[in-house]
């Protein structure tokens, strides 16, 4: 099987850390950008096969990062997964022109960050 590369978005260093050592842990290769622009720049060098991403970011949002990404050909099948704070939820039609395809709202646990990561991968 073809390692998998994950791609994580999040100004929040200890946000980062958890999930890049948690990822690292079961098997995947882990991008990590600390804002969107520089999320958006790794994607384009790297070409992920998943997006994790924060919604508020400097530089570029969560949002408008998977946004430009998906207008790319290169990543219109790439999916995304959202980390948001607790009761924050997207309109339907900025999920589907996005790739976003779950929103997960902080504080989460590894675990299920995981778990997500398998089933979106899996799909």
């Amino acid at each position: 099987m073809d390692q998998k590369t994950i791609l994580v978005a999040d100004d929040e260093t200890h946000i980062l850390n958890v999930v890049s050592l948690k990822l690292r842990n079961a098997g995947f290769r882990v991008l990590c950008a600390r804002d969107g622009q520089e999320a958006l720049e790794l994607a384009q060098q790297e070409q992920p096969d998943l997006l994790i991403t924060d919604h508020n970011m400097p530089q570029l949002s969560g949002l408008e990062l998977c946004q430009k990404l998906h207008a790319d050909s290169r990543f219109d099948k790439m999916p995304a997964i959202m980390l948001s704070a607790r009761g924050f939820q997207l309109e339907e039609c900025d999920t589907a022109a996005s790739g976003i395809v779950m929103m997960i709202s902080k504080p989460f646990s590894p675990r299920q960050l995981l778990a997500a990561v398998d089933q979106v991968l899996a799909a």
